[in-house]
């Protein structure tokens, strides 16, 4: 017998429930007291739900504390499976029923539980990006202000940004050094060209699969998988789209340190600017290559060695 299915559709203060095999619908408050009942009630179920921007989590983690199966998917996978099914109307209802039938038609494998550790470590991160982000705009504004009390007010503001991140940067070292398979990660990772502190932090929290799954499928999830566009006798330009652009951002940026000092990067950089593919092109490649290099450093428990 194939195993029930219930999809089940996120919003700010409800959830839409729909169960496969009995074919009800149900719409529930999105308090703790709820879904705690709610996920009593599907045990033996998987639960798929798409991420919802952080929204989801409560429901993650009532599911995972009665031990019940569950799946997250990326909203625009749901999105294309209704549209492939006809289901063209979008209501909280309908997605609902499409996520359990999707996760059935698809035959979806649960999401693996959390690390506490990695969870925390990842939203430390998230602030991080959003006080460095401030403090770029405020830079920049700074450039533009022309008067004498407006930029005083702009870099006093820079200051205590810059303070905080030095704080959250101070945080984010001592809890991975409070972990010791973060910190064992971390120590990897940073030995190969180009990862600093803040980038291992971020492959860390934000790709977790590293070291777990194929190069192929690692290239997918970091977005930085080149795909086709062929049909008939037509032969597109291979792009890179999808993934997640936080760690693609991490690993670029890295990308552009290592074809500088790492010979065997370097040249497969010189090589491809050579041939004349543009620079941004030729730092992806770069990328993709040092992201297989990281994939196989922490799947074989090893240090970066050079040469591609």
């Amino acid at each position: 017998m194939p195993q029930n299915v219930i999809g089940v559709d996120i919003a700010k203060d409800w959830i839409d429930t729909h169960c496969l095999d009995s074919g009800r619908s149900g719409r529930l408050e999105m308090t703790p007291r709820a879904l705690k009942a709610f996920a009593r009630r599907c045990g033996g179920a998987l639960v798929v739900f798409e991420a919802s921007g952080g929204y989801e989590r409560p429901l993650a983690e009532a599911l995972g504390a009665a031990g019940v199966a569950h799946a997250r998917i990326n909203p625009r996978q749901a999105r294309e499976f209704a549209r492939a099914t006809g289901r063209l109307a979008k209501t909280d209802r309908v997605d609902a029923q499409v996520l359990a039938r999707m996760g059935r038609a698809l035959e979806l494998s649960p999401t693996p539980p959390p690390d506490p550790a990695r969870t925390r470590l990842a939203a430390l991160m998230a602030r991080r990006d959003d006080l460095t982000g401030e403090a770029a705009r405020e830079a920049c504004r700074l450039r533009q202000a022309r008067d004498a009390f407006v930029r005083a007010d702009i870099t006093s503001l820079i200051g205590i940004l810059k303070r905080r991140i030095a704080r959250l940067e101070a945080e984010i070292t001592a809890l991975i050094k409070a972990h010791a398979p973060l910190a064992e990660a971390e120590a990897r990772l940073r030995s190969a060209p180009g990862i600093g502190p803040i980038t291992a932090a971020s492959l860390i929290a934000r790709l977790p699969e590293l070291g777990h799954v194929s190069r192929g499928a690692i290239a997918n999830l970091a977005g930085l998988a080149p795909h086709a566009c062929n049909s008939g006798q037509m032969r597109g330009q291979r792009r890179i789209w999808g993934g997640r652009k936080d760690v693609r951002t991490s690993l670029y940026q890295a990308a552009f340190i290592a074809s500088r000092y790492d010979p065997a990067l370097k040249a497969l950089r010189q090589r491809l600017q050579d041939a004349g593919k543009p620079f941004k092109v030729a730092i992806i490649a770069v990328a993709r290559v040092l992201l297989t290099q990281l994939n196989a450093i922490l799947r074989e428990q090893r240090n970066y060695r050079p040469g591609i």
